[in-house]
């Protein structure tokens, strides 16, 4: 899959229609739209995540999200992309449309193009409208599955779209996870990207088939109390649903009252004369960073709740597994002991058999001495040593291997990981809440600095709103905690029916199902733990040949391991001794480097084809890393790849010159006095860098 062109409609800083060619042929995959900073090439990229996701924007990256709080919801920050020059000449709509080519994954259609048109209009009840043309003319599966369903499913999941659609300067971020929950998340786009998904997927709804199935064979009591905790679970969820809705209404009633409440904090702050807007900006920008790590390390802390008790047990947990190794031992102790009699009995029949000279004669007793020795001998080297395992006569827990292999993994993580991860999160915990304390008092310390009438009416409103802003934060925790508290309903629900069905039959006709669903699930769980397992060995083969072809230091990173565990992943990079290397310790070209190698990977493993934006490419690389990139990792990371340097800081003209035999097309991004942008097509090379330095510099 391809995209043929884009089309904009009085979007950001592009007044009027602009369609730019974004062709490709197999030989030269590249297209370069380069354009000075604040001309568009970011507004560029915007357009396109806005025209395939709509509200949903926020989702494929944290900017958007970012951008959207901000603004204090959705509405008012999708309009603010009606172009400024067209809203003063009384324009009220703005649009985005893509056409793709060569999309072969819509089933029972001869697609040979397929156009997606997104529009918003700033006046009227309609304010967005989505269309999908397939071959210039309404699709009845569009229809059928809905518009938004319809772009997930067959052109990009939004989970997906931030390994297509990203900056250069960030893509360290892919593998730079930290707590459980970021893990979680990243766990599940990767298991997305690979495919693991619908397989997942299968296996629950499976699961939830043989419920249903079993449930059916139910007693009169049985089916009762199955009917009553299926009511439970549909009123929780029903319930949750509810309470995220509610939930959704506060918070943009909460981001509205936020947005007031800081635009009268910047009010005081100019009468103060205390700061500019400016430091203010970064203030509150910091002030965000430092709320949202101590989130993330208020959720790393609960993900070691479990863990905390054992670290409390300490020795008696070491003693536990003492214990447990014992009983292990005891219980081989039998088949030991019947391996090393059977032993003994055959070497000495043997040594019996062995034919001796006619002079030599053994006499009985001098036979059964050394038989007898030889058996005490094996029995010495080879046996139990009864003595030291005498006190084991007992078994307390009767553990099973997998089980003391449990036991024993815990107890590394709490003696190796728990302290330092323990301390660190502490540690850090305090530094950020010092820090955030700080910044409040300056903002206090500035508001205060004077005592105009007209400044104590905003602060006393701004107070209000703070209150305000605050009591609505405290509703939405308190629907959160209801929605934990439906979760658990939900859970505890699963648990019951999990349990009943387990232990019913079938009705006759039904056993011949329900067995070979259950064969299908057992199934299932096997092949995807060896599909993740294959998935994991692949990814790591592809990560460590892809950081081969673009480290200049090969010495530095001997091996890579994947290892998707549970709701988690983890990526080591080992180094020469095999032990993980510190990724922060990286430089910062070595991150991108290790970034860039990733998603590469993630992309080769996927084996979907769609195209690959990049802004901001090669920024932060030494010459080294940057031929290699141009060499190695552009021309291959997809079958259309479109680059969005700055010419001469992300992409010199050297750069340029290797890359010549792969780029397709090659466009500046005008921008007039009028404060709109355009597409111009361009010579490459020396025409392309040529127009960009006599393009004039308009503030934007």
């Amino acid at each position: 899959m391809i995209i043929k062109s884009v089309e904009l409609n009085n979007f950001g800083v592009y007044k009027g229609l602009n369609r730019i060619d974004l062709s490709v042929d197999d030989s030269k995959n590249i297209v370069v739209i380069s354009g000075k900073n604040g001309y568009g090439k970011t507004t560029f990229l915007t357009a396109l995540v806005w025209c395939l996701y709509g509200r949903q924007m926020g989702d494929v990256d944290e900017m958007y999200k970012g951008e959207i709080n901000r603004s204090g919801q959705y509405e008012k920050y999708i309009k603010n992309s009606l172009n400024r020059q067209a809203e003063r000449r009384g324009k009220t709509t703005f649009s985005v449309a893509i056409v793709f080519l060569n999309v072969d994954v819509i089933p029972n259609a001869n697609c040979r193009e397929l156009k997606v048109t997104r529009t918003y209009h700033t006046k009227g009840d309609s304010a967005e409208e989505l269309e999908i043309l397939i071959n210039g003319d309404q699709s009845e599966l569009v229809d059928e599955i809905g518009k938004e369903i319809f772009i997930r499913d067959f052109i990009m999941p939004k989970e997906l779209a931030k390994f297509f659609f990203f900056d250069a300067e960030k893509i360290a971020s892919l593998a730079a996870v930290y707590t459980a929950r970021q893990r979680a998340e990243l766990n599940d786009a990767y298991c997305a990207v690979l495919r693991i998904k619908p397989y997942r997927d299968l296996r629950d709804d499976l699961e939830s088939y043989l419920h249903r199935l079993k449930s059916e064979a139910a007693d009169k009591s049985e089916r009762e109390r199955l009917k009553r905790l299926r009511t439970e679970w549909e009123i929780a969820n029903a319930g949750i649903e509810e309470l995220k809705s509610r939930i959704a209404v506060l918070s943009d009633e909460a981001s509205e009252i936020k947005f007031e409440s800081d635009r009268l904090q910047e009010e005081l702050i100019r009468k103060g004369c205390f700061m500019t807007v400016g430091d203010l900006h970064e203030l509150r920008d910091r002030k965000k960073a430092l709320e949202k790590r101590l989130r993330e390390l208020n959720a790393e802390l609960k993900s070691h709740y479990e863990t905390i008790p054992f670290a409390m047990a300490g020795d008696l947990l070491t003693e536990v597994l003492v214990q447990v190794i014992r009983e292990r031992a005891l219980i081989n102790r039998g088949f030991d002991e019947g391996k090393i009699e059977q032993l003994s009995d055959d070497i000495i029949d043997e040594l019996i058999s062995l034919p001796r000279p006619a002079d030599i004669v053994i006499r009985p007793r001098v036979q059964q001495y050394y038989v007898d020795g030889i058996r005490r001998l094996l029995t010495k080297h080879l046996g139990w040593d009864a003595k030291s395992h005498a006190e084991c006569a007992e078994r307390w827990h009767d553990f099973s291997e997998s089980e003391e292999t449990g036991l024993k993994a815990l107890i590394d993580v709490v003696k190796r990981d728990f302290k330092a991860a323990f301390k660190g999160i502490n540690a850090e915990y305090n530094r950020c809440k010092n820090e955030l304390n700080a910044m409040d008092r300056r903002i206090k310390s500035a508001e205060e600095k004077t005592e105009d009438p007209l400044v104590k009416a905003d602060r006393e409103r701004k107070d209000r709103l703070d209150e305000a802003y605050a009591e609505k934060q405290r509703a939405i925790g308190a629907l959160d905690r209801e929605i934990k508290d439906k979760n658990d309903v939900i859970r505890s629900c699963h648990k019951g029916i999990t349990e009943i069905t387990k232990g019913l039959k079938s009705a006759r006709e039904r056993e011949e199902i329900s067995g070979q669903v259950e064969r299908t699930i057992k199934y299932l769980k096997g092949f995807i733990a060896a599909f993740k397992s294959e998935k994991s060995h692949s990814l790591s083969r592809r990560i460590k040949e892809n950081l081969d072809a673009l480290l200049h230091k090969s010495a530095l990173i001997s091996d890579v391991k994947v290892e998707m565990i549970g709701r988690a992943i983890e990526i080591d990079l080992l180094d020469s001794r095999g032990l993980p290397l510190d990724k922060s310790a990286l430089s910062r070209g070595e991150q991108q480097m290790y970034g860039t190698a990733l998603l590469k990977g993630l992309i080769d493993e996927s084996h979907i084809e769609f195209p690959v934006f990049i802004d901001s490419p090669m920024q932060k690389f030494d010459a080294t890393h940057a031929g290699r990139v141009v060499q190695y990792f552009y021309p291959r990371v997809s079958n259309q790849v479109i680059l969005f340097p700055l010419l001469e800081k992300e992409l010199t003209r050297d750069e340029f010159d290797s890359l010549s035999t792969h780029i397709s097309r090659s466009y500046l991004i005008r921008h007039g006095a009028d404060e709109s942008s355009s597409f111009e097509a361009v010579g490459r090379g020396e025409a392309l860098f040529g127009a960009f330095e006599k393009a004039p510099q308009y503030a934007v």
